[in-house]
């Protein structure tokens, strides 16, 4: 109930981390989360840090908010959090970065918690989600990967 995309991109750690923790940017790069902003007065990622993401589910529907908190937030290193709450987590998302010669390795990984609802769904849908969610990895990362090196 997990998966992981990695793409090599040609540009520092920080102006990675920069558009993966901004998540004002994410229409720019994600094919189903199409804007989100940050919430309570925040204006930018730290741990506890909550923000609504407006998504359109496999880019068809159907479209809705959904609630987010910040899980992990270390600059030029990793950007994480997860849909829902920390206290009742529907899906964890992170962003890593590892310098690696001429810029850095980024990894973008999703993992369900382990309960009886997602072993379910995991179960009926997983195949199909699954898909989804590396193609769609993919697509962020290599959208990125263009900003971030038309920058260099």
């Amino acid at each position: 109930m997990q998966d992981s995309v990695t793409v090599h991109m040609n540009a520092s750690a920080d102006a990675i981390w920069n558009l993966v923790s901004d998540v004002t940017q994410i229409g720019k790069f994600s094919p189903e989360t199409f804007e989100a902003e940050w919430l309570d007065g925040a204006t930018g990622p730290a741990v506890g840090v909550k923000f609504r993401g407006h998504v359109k589910r496999n880019g068809r529907g159907p479209t809705y908010w959904a609630a987010c908190e910040v899980t992990a937030c270390e600059p030029g290193h990793v950007f994480g959090f997860v849909v829902g709450t920390v206290a009742k987590p529907l899906n964890n998302w992170r962003y890593e970065l590892t310098p690696n010669g001429d810029g850095c390795d980024v990894i973008e990984s999703f993992a369900l918690p382990s309960n009886a609802f997602t072993k379910i769904y995991w179960g009926l849908f997983g195949k199909l989600r699954g898909r989804t969610n590396r193609n769609g990895m993919q697509q962020t990362l290599e959208r990125i990967k263009a900003v971030v090196e038309a920058k260099v």
